[in-house]
């Protein structure tokens, strides 16, 4: 009897059968790297028994309980974008986490956040995604952006934008920048038809005769030199032929 199709619109649940099939590994504690990506997954199920993931993908489901996940203590990537995530506080124990994107789900405040504070290797967080058109609802408030970095100060990269560490002053200023642009454009357009100008002149892709330098002329020197130690050699042992091929005088 073969297996019951499962329905696009059915709520899964993940299990050891689940896991081991979409990995391809025997044993959960193998499974380092996992992906499970629009599959409508709604409870995590045994997830926690994966011991040893680092990096997680479960972004697009339905889940909403984060539980499971409170084991995974070896976790440095772990992506919930576009779920139904409010309560944060099971991350708490993956101590080991870098990088988290939670954009698209129903975090309304900063308080919700509080739990994962105390994750001292959490250096990149994103909340919104404006590619995808992900937010939280925490995303709204007008203090979100000075909020979060007083709440994480050793964050480097908060929703796709570096806010410290090298190359953050440089990423604000071109950024600032663009908006200025952005923003005098929207005020008063500027459409100048500009002709395109030439970068060099036509005569710079021209070939010009080298100039001899030193080293050209000391090598042609050393050639020529060579030219006549050989013909030195030649006309010697040409002498020495005829020396052997004339008769001996004899005593």
């Amino acid at each position: 009897m073969e297996p019951k199709a499962r329905a696009e619109d059915e709520d899964v649940k993940i299990t050891v059968e689940l896991l081991k099939s979409t990995t391809g590994e025997f044993e959960l504690e193998s499974i380092l790297f996992l992906k499970m990506t629009k599959m409508n997954i709604c409870n995590l199920g045994c997830i926690g028994d994966c011991v040893n993931l680092e990096r997680l993908d479960l972004s697009r489901n339905d889940i909403s309980n984060l539980k499971p996940l409170a084991s995974l203590k070896l976790l440095t990537v772990l992506n919930l974008s576009a779920n139904r995530i409010s309560n944060l506080d099971p991350l708490y124990s993956c101590e080991n986490l870098q990088n988290l994107n939670l954009a698209g789900n129903l975090i309304s405040s900063v308080d919700a956040l509080r739990s994962i504070t105390k994750l001292k290797n959490l250096d990149t967080i994103r909340l919104k995604d404006t590619v995808c058109s992900f937010s939280n609802p925490v995303c709204m408030n007008t203090s979100y952006l000075n909020t979060i970095l007083d709440m994480f100060p050793n964050i480097k990269i908060l929703d796709g934008e570096r806010v410290s560490g090298r190359g953050s002053d440089l990423y604000r200023l071109c950024k600032d920048i663009d908006d200025s642009l952005k923003e005098i454009d929207s005020i008063c357009p500027i459409h100048v038809s500009v002709s395109p100008t030439k970068w060099v002149e036509d005569s710079y892709w021209e070939l010009k005769p080298m100039q001899q330098t030193q080293t050209d002329k000391a090598s042609e020197q050393f050639f020529e030199l060579l030219k006549e130690c050989r013909e030195l050699k030649s006309k010697a042992a040409d002498v020495i032929t005829k020396t052997k091929t004339m008769p001996r005088a004899v005593k």
